[in-house]
């Protein structure tokens, strides 16, 4: 099961009382597994009101929250169907599941908060067998030759022209075969 980010659609300024209600049934209905991290894209902003300087989050993008979870039928039910959500972003019919954001997407949407730690979760070892899934090299298979948890990079040896080149990659442009 891979664990990815989703957008979720909520009425205009119900995106913190969205973030809580999630988080509470999160808990309540024991889907911690599932449902890892609800964030509502803000940045700060200075406001100058009367004289005085004030600085303020403001909402990214009003009515959308985000969600970083596994897609099941349960955790995908259990989203839905929390009080202030209208629906997924990204759906292509009744009762399809939605798209996940793409990696490049999320970091993008972190930066522009501040938040450069975004860390990724990555269970693969040396030597496994991993499938690019991401950049130049999509769709090529390799095995991991080195694992950097710290710049949250892999180098992956992919066979070109009957020899291993090394290539480096982020965690999210790799999967497992």
């Amino acid at each position: 099961m891979e664990v990815s980010w989703y957008v979720i659609h909520t009425y205009s300024g119900y995106e913190n009382k969205v973030k809580a209600n999630l988080e509470r049934r999160v808990e309540s209905m024991d889907m911690a597994d599932k449902i890892f991290r609800v964030l509502v894209p803000t940045e700060e902003e200075v406001e100058i009101k009367n004289g005085k300087r004030k600085t303020v989050q403001r909402k990214v993008y009003p009515g959308y929250v985000m969600v970083e979870m596994i897609m099941t039928d349960d955790s995908w039910y259990v989203v839905r169907n929390t009080p202030g959500v209208t629906g997924f972003v990204g759906t292509s019919g009744a009762g399809s599941k939605p798209t996940p954001l793409l990696s490049n997407e999320v970091r993008s949407i972190m930066r522009s908060m501040g938040v450069d730690d975004v860390k990724t979760r990555f269970d693969f070892t040396v030597s496994e067998a991993v499938r690019i899934v991401d950049g130049p090299f999509a769709n090529f298979v390799g095995s991991i030759d080195d694992i950097d948890m710290t710049e949250q990079k892999v180098r992956v040896l992919v066979s070109m022209f009957g020899r291993d080149t090394p290539v480096e990659l982020d965690f999210e442009q790799v999967e497992k075969l």
